[in-house]
């Protein structure tokens, strides 16, 4: 779970390439069809072949969408989403083969708890928001990427300390930009590269979704912290802010 942008889908492909494992991805979306039975069919083919595959991961992707609704009192598909989420967890209950689970959820406060409960999801992962130093990184190996020969050139620790509260996504963005700036300044023939100072005028154009939607990120990290979510990352300074969180919650519930 974590914020849109740092990296959970990313995370999912990551595990299963230093486990060295298939990867298998599920569109939740995929598994209801529009005829009677059909949706059941389709969650039992997919049981079989992550099966016949294992070991492997198997990634059920953003399974906020699939399985948001169940315990919404909301029956207008006659009772299929229930029946599909309930053949799910009772496999993952139940399993025997080697396939390791992961799913990615934006909203995870919309699932049902039996979901997430111990035995279906051991862990639950909360994907904050890059440090400083984490940002660095990022914009690293970005510009690594696309200009290999010219990175010494940019500054990466004032690009980090210019872009606070920008996602992974939003600063591979902020890369991109740059190079649109940096094309529309030049002539044809006399074309330019971008410089840092083309990704300080990207940063500044930028305004990060940690700023648009503040309050829904406060939110998520309150429930992170109120379900013992596990930080994705190992810095100091996130993991004193999750404690902080579940202190709050804490003394909000004995309040």
């Amino acid at each position: 779970m974590g914020i849109q942008g740092t990296g959970k889908s990313l995370s999912a492909k990551t595990i299963a390439y230093e486990w060295r494992l298939p990867l298998l991805r599920l569109d939740v979306g995929r598994l209801f069809g529009s005829y009677i039975g059909e949706s059941e069919e389709r969650v039992r083919q997919m049981i079989q072949l992550a099966e016949a595959v294992a070991p492997c991961v198997l990634w059920i992707d953003e399974i906020d969408k699939g399985f948001g609704n169940i315990n919404s009192g909301s029956d207008s598909d006659s009772g299929t989403s229930r029946r599909v989420f309930g053949t799910l967890i009772t496999w993952m209950q139940e399993k025997q083969s080697a396939v390791f689970i992961v799913a990615t959820a934006n909203n995870v406060t919309a699932l049902p708890a039996e979901l997430l409960r111990k035995g279906r999801f051991d862990e639950i992962f909360f994907l904050s928001l890059p440090t400083e130093s984490e940002r660095q990184e990022i914009f690293r190996v970005h510009l690594q990427r696309l200009r290999p020969n010219r990175l010494r050139e940019f500054d990466l620790a004032l690009l980090a300390q210019k872009s606070p509260q920008f996602s992974g996504a939003e600063i591979e963005q902020v890369v991109l930009d740059a190079m649109h700036i940096a094309f529309g300044r030049g002539t044809i023939g006399a074309r330019q590269d971008f410089t840092t100072n083309d990704l300080i005028q990207a940063i500044e154009e930028t305004s990060p979704l940690a700023r648009i939607a503040a309050d829904q990120i406060t939110m998520l990290k309150g429930w992170a912290a109120q379900a013992g979510a596990r930080l994705a990352s190992n810095d100091p300074s996130l993991q004193e802010e999750l404690r902080r969180y579940q202190l709050e919650q804490i003394g909000y519930f004995s309040s």
